[in-house]
């Protein structure tokens, strides 16, 4: 028998597998919704989102945030609650999903909208739901400063969002910065997106599709430099 073996003989190694549950977060106008769907598109995965449109309140509250803060609050608790059960109850049939939010970010919603009283009211609540989440294999957690958010909420356009004042931004985005400092519950990709275009450009999204394919656990960074005209 020779040593050599025909090429078609050869073991080819297999290519990188995306990871089964991937959370892609940030603050509003960021991207992250737009950024999931392309992922499950890319991937054929399920994607479950978070359903704004469905909250009745939050139109109320950006135009009298302290009014409206604690019904819009609890509102979105409850709808992620029922969504956490209903991909828990799928989890047999289907390993695989993208989603646009963590559970986590109630809190970090929360503690920016609701005063003393409200908080602790809204603690009692949350400690009475069951919410056993699962935990991502990867969160991919989009950066870009207020500025930037700002104009891609002027751009799409939705009417209740034009009310967002840039203070209430810039203190949201000041608590994504800290939150994710912190965060080590799964593998984590921060990426840099105020001068990329993930949904429009290839070359930006071939190359984030590279880092979610190789990174490794830990956290790790995505940062492309401004394009060069």
């Amino acid at each position: 028998m020779t040593e050599a073996m025909d090429n078609s003989e050869r073991s080819v190694p297999d290519a990188p597998s995306p990871p089964h549950l991937i959370a892609v977060e940030g603050p509003i106008g960021v991207g992250k919704t737009s950024l999931a769907r392309r992922l499950a598109d890319s991937f054929n995965y399920d994607i479950l989102l978070e359903k704004p449109e469905e909250n009745p309140f939050l139109e109320r509250f950006y135009s009298n945030p302290r009014q409206h803060a604690l019904a819009t609050q609890l509102f979105f608790l409850f709808q992620r609650s029922r969504q956490i059960s209903e991909l828990r109850q799928d989890d047999l049939f289907r390993p695989v999903r993208v989603t646009d939010f963590l559970i986590e970010k109630d809190h970090l919603f929360a503690r920016q909208n609701l005063d003393v009283d409200e908080f602790r009211l809204y603690e009692q609540v949350y400690a009475h739901l069951t919410l056993d989440t699962p935990r991502p294999d990867l969160v991919i957690y989009l950066q870009a400063p207020t500025p930037v958010l700002l104009n891609r909420i002027r751009k799409r356009g939705i009417a209740a969002e034009q009310q967002i004042e840039a203070d209430y931004l810039e203190r949201l985005n000041a608590a994504y910065t800290e939150f994710f400092h912190y965060y080590e519950q799964s593998p984590l990709l921060i990426v840099n997106s105020a001068d990329i275009d993930l949904v429009n450009n290839e070359d930006d999204y071939r190359q984030l599709l590279e880092q979610i394919l190789s990174a490794p656990q830990g956290t790790h960074y995505f940062n492309p430099g401004p394009r060069l005209i």
